[in-house]
């Protein structure tokens, strides 16, 4: 009965034993699984969804409408890739059509993507920690990604530098496959592309309705009106958008701090 009693207790120590590192090794696990780094791209990818829809169909728009002017999908993929300025290409479509002019192209460039240096600055700061990164995340500052950057914090567990590297880069890649998949339909099927140069159009038309939308943006936008509308009648439809944009750059330089004023919540 002793010699039993004995087995049982041996028994009973060695489960007790086993449970114990197990536990051991359950807890190491547990610990590891939380200190092990999240996967950027799928933590980011959620966050892009809204900027995959609408570069998808942007991009194919200006594919297709690169492809109506003689330029195949292997053009909307290198610009895609290399310019990645959606309004900027599709006023290079007008450009590339209506001849070489380097001094125009360069100031409709100029003047177009002006608006990235006052939304590029504040991201200076954040940039600056990121090493060689930055340069790619410089490039990629679209208006859109831009606004998840601001927006948006990493969830807890994920690089800050990746998962904002990340978001740069799939919307890089939306806009690419966009413009690369536009230029092979528009290239393969006979697509009547009359009117989708109009889509820039109607992009703006939407940025001033949500301007209108609130009361405190009204004063710059109807003063890109008024400047739109004068720089029409005097220089006609051929130099009226170059016109208007240095007479815009230099009203808002010029009565910046009155704006501000007046643009501040009371």
């Amino acid at each position: 009965m002793l010699h039993t009693a004995s087995h049982t207790g041996a028994v009973c120590c060695i489960y007790i034993n086993w449970c114990e590192i197990n536990n051991l090794f359950a807890a190491r696990r547990i610990h590891l699984t939380e200190q092990k780094p999240k996967n950027p791209v799928r933590a980011a990818f959620p966050y892009t969804i809204p900027v995959l829809t609408g570069y998808l169909f942007m991009g194919m728009a200006f594919g297709m409408l690169l492809a109506s002017k003689g330029y195949g999908a292997l053009w909307a993929c290198l610009m895609a890739v290399f310019i990645f300025a959606g309004s900027m290409q599709f006023v290079a479509v007008g450009l590339l059509a209506a001849g070489f002019d380097p001094l125009t192209s360069f100031l409709m460039t100029l003047m177009v993507n002006a608006r990235h240096v006052f939304y590029g600055i504040p991201m200076l700061e954040r940039f600056k920690h990121y090493g060689k990164a930055k340069y790619y995340m410089i490039f990629g500052l679209t208006d859109e990604t831009f606004s998840l950057l601001v927006s948006t914090k990493p969830p807890p567990g994920v690089s800050e530098k990746w998962f904002y590297f990340s978001i740069t880069a799939l919307d890089h890649s939306y806009w690419i496959a966009g413009c690369t998949l536009g230029g092979l339909l528009g290239s393969a099927l006979p697509i009547n592309t009359r009117g989708i140069d109009f889509v820039m159009t109607a992009l703006f038309v939407v940025i001033f309705l949500e301007q209108w939308k609130e009361k405190k943006n009204r004063t710059p936008a109807l003063i890109g009106l008024g400047v739109s509308v004068l720089c029409r009648v005097v220089f006609g439809p051929q130099w009226f958008i170059l016109a208007a944009m240095v007479v815009l750059v230099l009203i808002f330089v010029l009565a910046r701090n009155p704006l501000e004023r007046r643009l501040q919540p009371k």
